[in-house]
C-alpha cells in the first residue's frame, strides 16, 4: 500500500465531516425560517380575527345608534301627531312612525345577528391568542438553539479545517491533486477499499491480475471502472490449531 493511502482515507473522513458540519450550518436557519413563517401565518391569521371582531363590534355600535335615531324620529312625529289639524298629517306622521318602526326591527334583526357572530369570533381570537404565545415561546426557544448550534458547527469547522490543513500538508501534491479531482466528481467517496476481487465503491469487478497488483503494489492504484483511489487490508491473522498464525481467505 502507498504510504499517503492511510492519509487520504483519513482526509476522506475529515472532509466527509467538513461537509455534514456545512450542511447543518445551512440546513438550521432555514428550518428557523420555516418555524417563523408559519408564525408569521399564525399571526396574520389572528390579526384577520380580530379585525373581524372589531368590525362585529363597530357594527353593532352603529345598528344601535341608528335604533337610537329612529326611535328619537318616532318621539318627534308622536309629539307632532298631537299638533296635527287633519287626518291627512295624522296619516302622515303615522307613516312616518310605521317606516322608523321597520327600521327599527331591522336594526334589531341585524344585531342579534351580530351578538350571534360575536361569541365564536370572540372565542378564535382568545384560543389562537393562547396558541400563538406559546408558539412564539417555541420559536424563540429554537432560535438560541439554532443560534448556539451553528456557533458549535461553525467553531467545529474552523477546528476540522485546520486538521485538513496539516494533514494535506503530509500528502504527496500529486496524490492530493488525485484526490482533490476525484473529490469534484464523487464528492463523499472517492477512495475506497477492494475486495474480492471488486471495488467496494462502484461494485463492479477488478480484473484478477489486476487485483493481484493492488495487493502488492505501493503505488496508488485506480479503479478501472469509476476511477476511485482503491486500497487494500489483508485479512487479519488467526492462529491455527497448532498455534501458528495463518491469513484467513488466503489463496
Amino acid at each position: 500500500m502507498h504510504p499517503d493511502i492511510p492519509l487520504v482515507i483519513q482526509l476522506q473522513s475529515l472532509d466527509q465531516r467538513l461537509s455534514e458540519a456545512q450542511r447543518e450550518i445551512d440546513a438550521l436557519p432555514k428550518l428557523l425560517a420555516q418555524a417563523e413563517k408559519a408564525l408569521d401565518s399564525h399571526l396574520r391569521k389572528l390579526e384577520a380575527d380580530r379585525a373581524a371582531t372589531a368590525a362585529n363590534q363597530n357594527e353593532r355600535k352603529k345598528r344601535e345608534g341608528e335604533v337610537q335615531v329612529q326611535q328619537q324620529k318616532i318621539s318627534k312625529f308622536k309629539d307632532q301627531m298631537l299638533e296635527a289639524r287633519t287626518n291627512e298629517q295624522y296619516r302622515a306622521f303615522q307613516n312616518e312612525i310605521d317606516y322608523c318602526q321597520k327600521e327599527i326591527e331591522k336594526a334589531e334583526d341585524r344585531l342579534l345577528d351580530l351578538m350571534a357572530e360575536y361569541e365564536p369570533l370572540d372565542q378564535n381570537v382568545k384560543a389562537a391568542e393562547a396558541a400563538l404565545r406559546q408558539e412564539q415561546q417555541q420559536v424563540s426557544s429554537e432560535q438560541r438553539r439554532v443560534r448556539e448550534r451553528c456557533d458549535a458547527d461553525r467553531q467545529l469547522l474552523a477546528k476540522l479545517k485546520q486538521e485538513r490543513q496539516q494533514l494535506v500538508a503530509r500528502i504527496a501534491p500529486k496524490v492530493y491533486k488525485s484526490y482533490e479531482r476525484l473529490r469534484r466528481k464523487w464528492v463523499d467517496i472517492c477512495v475506497t477499499e477492494a475486495a474480492d476481487e471488486r471495488c467496494l465503491a462502484c461494485h463492479l469487478t477488478l480484473r484478477p491480475q489486476f487485483f493481484q497488483d493492488l495487493k502488492l503494489s505501493n503505488q496508488v492504484m485506480f479503479c478501472e471502472s469509476c476511477g476511485r483511489i482503491l486500497y487494500y487490508i489483508p485479512p487479519a491473522a488467526v492462529e491455527d490449531d497448532g498455534g501458528t498464525p495463518s491469513a484467513v481467505g488466503q489463496a
